[in-house]
């Protein structure tokens, strides 16, 4: 831990100020100690290098998703040879933001998995940026931006974060659909930014994921899940190996070869011919992180446009993401104004399905946990 990360730390139970006690580490930076409060005297460990803030013992189903989002970020801690291309993936996401957006802001980046976004974010100019997590993925995170001296990597529950409010932009890519209460985890990251600072979600989405919401999520829930994580795996390659071929063979040409006229009848076209453009190794992952996640909510637009609306939040956009998710961008406004905002989107709407999604309440799906996103 960075000694400096002190400056926006703060109790999560009691908001008091922290002290550090090192034990072991150099210069600047701690690698085994504790914060102790200076008000209601808790005290949160420093493990090899990283602050913990999660006491006491998870509810089961958010251990159940913290253990499975963990193992999967340590076992996949690598997709890519190139950080250009954590970069492209990262702008995909959070589109219509540039680089330039990032320049001297600090960020919390909520529900870091193994880092790669919060590396990004520093890439593009950000002054400091705070990853979270709730599982074991710190670890995978911590040694993903160890060269990278304003990045903090920090063990939180996104419910109770150890933040005052300083942050000039948090965002939360395929995090708040995996969350027991995902409205509830959106607006305590809007409390946590400044006035001014702005927000990004980016969601599964309800519209086009019939068949995920009523074969996928019970065989998730009620199997994949519950598997030996190591079986899990080798059955996700299994699956992967067939479903590669056809990326490959069908939805990559379909993509603008001589077979691109066969591109509007091939099923769930927006989402796999974006996949296509990926190795084995990436799939791999995505196919496992369907399988492993306990449960997920999936938000049609107007849901997803109501937290905005309920957070009081400014220069609202929505866009649609490969056809079958959400991205969400807002402001929160200076004072304390709570003006109906505006909601802007982009131009294509997708044809609504039939069925609901969760909102705070369990639905079709929905647990707990952070993690990094992979796709829906």
């Amino acid at each position: 831990m960075k000694i400096h990360l002190l400056d926006y730390l703060v109790c999560p139970e009691c908001k008091g100020s922290l002290r550090c006690h090192p034990q072991e580490g150099r210069e600047g930076e701690v690698e085994t100690g504790a914060l102790h409060c200076t008000g209601c005297a808790a005290e949160f460990p420093i493990v090899r290098g990283i602050p913990r803030f999660v006491r006491g013992a998870l509810s089961a189903d958010k251990a159940r998703t913290a253990d499975a989002f963990g193992w999967e970020w340590q076992e996949f801690s690598e997709l890519h040879d190139s950080w250009e291309t954590y970069e492209q993936q990262f702008l995909d996401w959070i589109a219509p933001l540039t680089p330039d957006f990032f320049r001297e802001k600090v960020v919390l980046d909520a529900g870091c998995g193994m880092g790669r976004f919060s590396a990004a974010a520093v890439r593009f100019g950000a002054r400091e940026v705070i990853a979270i997590d709730l599982s074991d993925a710190v670890e995978s995170a911590r040694r993903t931006t160890a060269a990278l001296p304003n990045v903090h990597v920090v063990q939180a529950d996104i419910y109770h974060l150890p933040f005052a409010r300083p942050f000039d932009f948090a965002f939360s890519i395929g995090v708040l659909h995996h969350l027991p209460d995902p409205e509830g985890g959106f607006q305590a990251l809007v409390r946590h930014l400044k006035d001014g600072g702005s927000i990004f979600g980016w969601v599964y989405g309800r519209e086009n994921n019939g068949w995920l919401v009523y074969v996928g999520n019970p065989l998730r829930e009620r199997v994949f899940s519950r598997l030996p994580r190591p079986i899990l795996y080798g059955l996700s390659f299994l699956v992967t190996a067939g479903l590669h071929p056809l990326l490959k063979l069908l939805y990559r040409p379909a993509d603008g070869g001589p077979v691109r006229p066969l591109a509007s009848r091939l099923p769930y076209r927006g989402y796999l011919t974006w996949l296509a453009q990926f190795g084995f190794r990436h799939n791999h992952h995505v196919v496992f992180d369907h399988m492993v996640a306990p449960t997920a909510f999936y938000l049609r637009r107007e849901e997803f446009a109501a937290w905005f609306q309920r957070a009081g939040l400014e220069d609202v956009q929505l866009s649609w993401r490969n056809q079958n998710s959400w991205r969400g961008l807002g402001r929160r406004p200076a004072g304390v104004a709570t003006a109906q905002p505006a909601i802007s989107s982009a131009p294509a709407q997708p044809a609504t399905s039939s069925g609901r999604a969760g909102g705070t309440a369990r639905g079709e799906a929905g647990v707990a946990a952070h993690g990094e996103p992979v796709e829906p």
